[in-house]
């Protein structure tokens, strides 16, 4: 892909086909501030580009039938979710319809170069398969703070060795195709905005609880990053001032009191002293556990599981009480691999919240799950590649 919007009139109707999939010239007219022979011009000046093309006549509205008009067919876009213990890779038409989807265990602690050699291979397979000659651009996100318009992480506390790392640049190289980078749960809160569970919402918090935890903020439709790109950081709010020891370097985050690792490591600890047989028998078989093991024990009626989800879970509930009564989103989105621990999470979080904040703020809040999963990065970060294709050049 190599044209490019030439004003902010084309990234409209560009975005607006991405949107809403195929579209008469008349229906796009109704769309945007533009006289019917200032739109024809427009779009005559797309379909002379290449990134649109003409889709057969549209429905009649009466009189003369008008031609449909869809983004080029054959456009596509790599979507790369870099997740702390594995990494979702796919490709999606300009609609970003999802055509193939791939996911491999890896620790981003091995650092850039192994993940990178990881997500090339992956994205080769893609190609492999006829999905794709090339691709006209890439979305990546990683699990930490990025500057976002250089595509560089800054001390990630989970991931060492990737501090200053040129993601964008390099893997432009690399991929031969324009990438941008962010950070992995805006690009979550992209995703369910673009085909999940908030498509009608302009305002809302997304929290993904993996093996760190982040908050993705949508204001007005857009992804508010802060001044340097480290808003939502809400995993490293202090709970606890005299807690334990975070990655981050300071005591008492949430993240180290409640995500996949601590929960893990909190569940191995039960184990071992005898107050889960369950948990014990499980750690036994695996050698350790996960927060899938801890969601299972629960499911089995284990009690000390149970108990450890509803504690992480005030936890949760007690920060996000506090960004409810800041912000007064009008949704709140939860995602990641933990919410395999489903409703008794989702409970405790909900509890939390509607108890310590405002009537006026949660009155008519929704506290869900996100109805996309692993596929919400993947769609946010082709989201985020489309976003800045179809922007003027």
């Amino acid at each position: 892909m190599t044209a490019r919007p030439a004003n902010a009139h084309q990234a409209r109707l560009l975005r607006l086909l991405r949107d809403g999939g195929p579209n008469s010239r008349a229906q796009l007219g109704d769309l945007v501030d533009l006289s019917r022979s200032k739109l024809a011009v427009e779009v005559d000046r797309l379909l002379e580009t290449g990134l649109v093309v003409a889709d057969g006549l549209a429905a009649s509205r009466g009189g003369r039938r008008s031609h449909n008009i869809r983004l080029a067919p054959e456009l596509r876009f790599l979507g790369v979710d870099i997740g702390a213990t594995s990494i979702d890779v796919a490709v999606t038409n300009a609609e970003l319809e999802v055509l193939g989807h791939l996911n491999h265990p890896m620790d981003v602690r091995e650092g850039p170069v192994a993940v990178f050699e990881q997500v090339l291979s992956m994205a080769a397979k893609l190609k492999a398969t006829g999905l794709a000659e090339g691709f006209d651009g890439a979305g990546i996100g990683v699990p930490g703070p990025v500057r976002f318009p250089e595509g560089i992480p800054v001390a990630p506390p989970i991931m060492p060795g990737w501090d200053g790392f040129p993601v964008r640049e390099a893997l432009s190289q690399d991929l031969g195709c324009p990438v941008m980078v962010d950070n992995d749960v805006n690009l979550m809160a992209t995703g369910e905005q673009h085909a999940g569970v908030a498509r009608s919402v302009a305002d809302f918090l997304c929290v993904k609880i993996g093996t760190g935890i982040g908050c993705g903020i949508v204001v007005g439709g857009e992804v508010y990053r802060g001044t340097t790109g480290s808003a939502g950081d809400i995993g490293h709010i202090q709970v606890d001032p005299y807690g334990r020891p975070c990655a981050c370097g300071n005591k008492g985050c949430l993240e180290a009191h409640f995500s996949g690792a601590a929960l893990a490591r909190d569940a191995e600890e039960a184990a071992r002293s005898g107050r889960s047989p369950e948990l014990a028998e499980r750690l036994q078989t695996a050698g350790q556990l996960t927060a899938a093991d801890v969601a299972a024990a629960a499911a089995a009626g284990d009690t000390t599981s149970l108990e450890l989800i509803r504690e992480g879970g005030n936890r949760v509930g007690q920060v996000i009480a506090g960004l409810v009564s800041f912000f007064n989103p009008g949704l709140v989105v939860i995602g990641g691999g933990v919410t395999g621990l489903g409703h008794t999470l989702l409970a405790a979080v909900r509890t939390q919240v509607y108890r310590q904040s405002l009537p006026l703020a949660t009155g008519n809040l929704p506290i869900v799950i996100g109805e996309l999963g692993a596929q919400a990065g993947v769609i946010g970060a082709a989201r985020l590649i489309s976003d800045h294709l179809f922007s003027p050049a």
